[in-house]
């Protein structure tokens, strides 16, 4: 089955150009198009994508507002890919806080958007590792409030060693399959422990689990 994408622009030729690229794969298939984030939830359960591609910065309802209602209100919801201009963006960080999976700018290059597309749909890897913790470092909610609240969810989460372990490989964008190399292990295992630490911390995926992690302290964001 391919994975389906929903597009979310108010540019119209960002959509275009992003319905060409995808659509040039045969893995992937473009349902549907909206020009604003309001449109999102209808268009959601209607189609029921995959991935939801959407802009960060939009008219009358940007890509953090939409995404926070399609994760309150859908059921199975999609998995989201805010697409960006600027990379070290703030709106980035807050969409990614309020359950975004990644991002992927709008200069990127062809395969560098099939890819994006392709591991926000597999759910196996963080997406531009390296970038979420430079945002988690710029923008992160460092204050005493913030660090408290993330401290004590990661504090109740109780993780096992061995928890502990594959969440900071994963907030180093290590794959299942590598974490396995890594730990010595196999696949079945790195992917219980990694449903293990999702449960534990309330997270709706690995990138925000990461984020939770760089957040209260448990991983240097710097």
């Amino acid at each position: 089955m391919p994975v389906t994408v929903l597009l979310v622009d108010d540019e119209p030729l960002v959509r275009a150009g992003l319905r060409a690229v995808l659509e040039a794969q045969p893995d992937i298939e473009v349902v549907g198009e909206a020009a604003d984030g309001a449109a999102v939830i209808p268009l959601v359960r209607q189609l029921r994508p995959d991935v939801v591609a959407m802009d960060v910065r939009m008219p009358l309802l940007d890509g953090i507002e939409a995404t926070r209602a399609v994760l309150h209100t859908v059921d199975s919801p999609p998995k989201i890919l805010v697409v960006t201009t600027f990379e070290n963006d703030e709106y980035v960080y807050e969409a990614l806080r309020a359950g975004a999976d990644g991002f992927l700018l709008k200069r990127a290059r062809p395969a560098e958007i099939v890819h994006a597309v392709r591991l926000v749909a597999e759910g196996e890897s963080l997406l531009f590792p390296a970038s979420v913790r430079q945002l988690a470092a710029r923008y992160g909610d460092h204050g005493d409030g913030g660090d408290r609240a993330a401290r004590a969810v990661m504090e109740r989460a109780r993780l096992t060693e061995r928890e502990a372990e594959v969440l900071r490989l994963m907030a180093r964008g290590l794959s299942n399959a590598e974490i396995a190399g890594r730990l010595v292990v196999g696949t079945e295992t790195v992917k219980s422990h990694v449903s293990a630490v999702l449960a534990k911390l309330g997270a709706r995926d690995r990138t925000q689990a990461v984020i939770a992690a760089y957040e209260s302290g448990f991983v240097a964001p710097g």
